[in-house]
């Protein structure tokens, strides 16, 4: 059986006419120039993109890529320059702050107001007012003016209307950043649920590793244009090769897009197959950088000093990498990453947060660095990623990077929640009961 489409966007456009002066735009307007006077801005080009029943998929991209321009044409409120859109399903969507409130109607008033607009009966939204105000927790504040309320109240009531309404497919973009940490958990609950009911979701986040747990798939936009779809894991890779300088744009042709499992050949030149010497690190390890600096070598040492990949948890073992510098460096940075294997980064440091080396190096340089850990992760399989970077001026520079090189295995007969072990000491005791005081009643003599 084929999987239904819930969202299909087909060749968008959706182009901005930019003006140097609104003399220009009036003159243009009314027809008294013959030449065009503005300038077109393309907040996407040929997007095309596709969304299965069922899916949890997220945007990413740098700030004006195009993604909050790509959801309000989904839901309507925007319309394309070119292109269509087909929606197959109820939509709820949450895109900014407050959007669709009437900031001089209480928070009763609102729901009933965004209720109606949507489709809901009366009656309908009488059912689900309970529920409603139970998950956005906002006490007597429902009752006042939405304008007297602050951020975290504004997203708390829209999102529980939003979720509330049972809608096919959800749409959120950023809004839950604004609100703290317990309200968060509670609508990444939310989103489990609405996966295990086969419900879609699509949204937008610059927290990665929200990405990474949640989304079944992921888009990267970049100047208006989609570079790739894919895992999770790899168009998180792409993204930050985006933020670095270190991918090239699209031709016009749109040649060097990133296609799904295609995403390692496809980037060759850019992102490739790291040229290390064979078993050195994994096969589908990627690199990229300026190359003024190489990594040479990574590899763990247990506490014995004996080179493996397998670590016993609660013990010690040492990190180590090997860079060669082939140009002077000024204040080289050393880093490494550990992600799990959904690509969710867990931890890492660099000899700058360590203050371990802040020198310049000369060409023809080698070092070798260390860094000793202690292995309290969950037992487990994981990935290590190495980097030598730097700041030439203002500019961040990554001068080699090797993603997901070697592996490291903990082995545990002990594993707790989350990704580390708090390495607690337990002690559980008997309140020992106090002993009764004797209460002499007071008499008065004679």
């Amino acid at each position: 059986m084929e999987d239904k489409i819930a969202i299909k966007v087909s060749h968008v456009d959706k182009v901005y006419q930019l003006y140097d002066k609104q003399s220009d735009r009036v003159k243009e307007a009314l027809g008294l120039s013959r030449k065009n006077r503005h300038k077109d801005h393309y907040a996407l080009s040929d997007v095309n993109l596709s969304i299965k029943q069922g899916e949890c998929v997220g945007i990413i991209g740098t700030n004006g890529s195009g993604k909050s321009t790509i959801l309000k044409i989904i839901t309507g409120v925007l319309t394309p320059t070119k292109g269509t859109v087909e929606v197959n399903g109820r939509i709820s969507a949450l895109l900014e702050l407050g959007a669709g409130f009437n900031p001089e109607y209480n928070g009763i008033e609102n729901i009933y107001l965004n209720g109606t607009m949507i489709g809901f009966t009366e009656k309908e939204i009488d059912e689900k007012l309970q529920d409603i105000l139970d998950f956005a927790d906002i006490g007597e504040y429902v009752y006042q003016p939405v304008k007297t309320y602050s951020s975290g109240m504004f997203v708390r009531l829209a999102f529980a209307l939003s979720i509330n309404i049972d809608p096919e497919i959800l749409i959120v973009d950023e809004a839950l950043s604004v609100g703290d940490v317990f309200f968060q958990a509670k609508c990444y609950h939310k989103f489990e649920e609405f996966k295990q009911k086969g419900k879609t979701i699509l949204f937008v986040s610059h927290d990665l590793s929200t990405i990474s747990k949640y989304c079944d798939r992921a888009i990267l936009l970049n100047k208006g244009k989609k570079l790739g779809e894919g895992s999770p894991k790899e168009m998180i890779d792409t993204y930050k090769q985006v933020l670095v300088g270190q991918y090239q744009i699209p031709d016009e042709d749109g040649s060097s897009l990133l296609e799904d499992r295609d995403i390692k050949e496809k980037a060759a030149g850019t992102m490739k197959k790291s040229t290390l010497p064979e078993g050195m690190v994994k096969d589908d390890t990627l690199e990229y950088g300026s190359k003024k600096a190489e990594i040479t070598e990574c590899y763990i040492t247990d506490e014995k000093g004996t080179r493996t990949s397998a670590v016993i948890k609660g013990s010690e073992f040492t990190i180590h990498m090997g860079v060669r510098f082939l140009e002077d460096v000024q204040s080289p940075i050393f880093a490494f990453t550990v992600k799990n294997s959904k690509g969710t980064e867990i931890t890492g440091t660099n000899t700058m947060v360590e203050k371990a080396f802040l020198e310049s190096v000369s060409a023809g340089t080698e070092k070798v660095i260390t860094f000793k850990q202690r292995a309290t992760l969950q037992g487990g399989e994981y990935l290590i990623s190495f980097g030598v970077t730097g700041f030439e001026g203002e500019d961040f520079t990554v001068y080699h990077r090797l993603y997901d090189a070697i592996d490291l295995t903990i082995i545990s007969d002990k594993n707790t929640v989350g990704f580390y072990d708090c390495e607690s000491k337990v002690k559980v005791e008997t309140r020992k009961k106090e002993k009764e005081k004797k209460i002499i009643p007071y008499r008065q003599e004679g």
